[in-house]
C-alpha cells in the first residue's frame, strides 16, 4: 500500500482534505443527475447497457455519500466503509450480469441513436469526475474505491459508445448485451481490488 495508507493520522488528514470533499460533493450531484437521465433513456431505448450505467451512477452517488460521511474518521471506520462499497460494487456487477444473460433470451434491439447521445454525455461527466479525483487515486481504501468507481465508469461509457456503433451496424441487440457483461466484469474486478485493500487496512489496525 502507498504511504497514505500507513498511518491513521496522516491518512485521516488526507481523507478529510477540503478539496477532496468538495470534489465528492460535485461528483455526487453529477452522478445523481445522470442516474435520472440514463435510467429514463435506457428504458426508452431498451438498452441494458444504458440501464446498467444508470444504476452504476446511482451506486456511485451512494458511495460518494458514504465517503463524505466517514471522511476524517479513524482508518478502521473508513476501511469498513470501503468494505460496504466493495459489496455494493459486487452486487451491481452480479445484477448487470444476470440482466445481460436474460437479455440474450428476451431482449429487443435497442435504439443506437439514444445510446450514442446519452453515452457521450455520460462519458463527458465521468471523465470530468475522474480527472478531478486523479490525484487521490493512491490514498486509503476509501479514497481508492472512489477513484476505481470513476475509472470504471469512464471505461464503461466508452464501451457503451462502442455498443451503440455495434447495434447500429448489425441491427441486433448482442453488442449492447456484451457491453453490459463487460461492465459487470469491471464492477466485480473493482470490488475485489477495494476489498483486498480494505482488509489489509483492517489487519493493520
Amino acid at each position: 500500500m502507498g504511504k497514505t495508507c500507513c498511518g491513521p493520522d496522516e491518512a485521516g488528514a488526507n481523507n478529510n482534505d477540503p478539496t477532496w470533499r468538495r470534489i465528492l460533493w460535485i461528483a455526487l450531484g453529477l452522478n445523481a443527475i445522470m442516474f435520472g437521465v440514463e435510467i429514463v433513456a435506457g428504458i426508452a431505448a431498451d438498452s441494458r447497457a444504458l440501464q446498467a450505467d444508470a444504476l452504476d451512477f446511482l451506486g456511485d452517488a451512494a458511495n460518494y455519500a458514504i465517503s463524505l460521511g466517514v471522511a476524517g474518521m479513524a482508518l478502521v471506520w473508513r476501511a469498513r466503509a470501503a468494505l460496504v462499497k466493495a459489496a455494493t460494487m459486487l452486487a451491481f456487477g452480479l445484477w448487470v450480469l444476470g440482466s445481460a444473460i436474460w437479455g440474450f433470451f428476451v431482449g429487443a434491439s435497442p435504439d443506437p441513436g439514444t445510446m450514442g447521445a446519452i453515452g457521450s454525455l455520460a462519458l463527458a461527466v465521468n471523465l470530468a469526475v475522474a480527472a478531478m479525483l486523479f490525484r487521490y487515486r493512491s490514498g486509503d481504501a476509501n479514497m481508492r474505491s472512489v477513484w476505481i468507481c470513476s475509472r470504471n465508469d469512464a471505461i464503461g461509457n466508452i464501451a457503451v459508445l462502442a455498443a451503440a456503433i455495434g447495434v447500429f451496424g448489425t441491427g441486433r441487440a448482442w453488442p449492447d448485451l456484451v457491453v453490459a457483461s463487460i461492465m459487470a466484469g469491471l464492477a466485480v474486478w473493482g470490488s475485489a481490488e477495494v476489498f483486498k485493500q480494505a482488509r489489509g487496512e483492517l489487519r493493520s489496525t
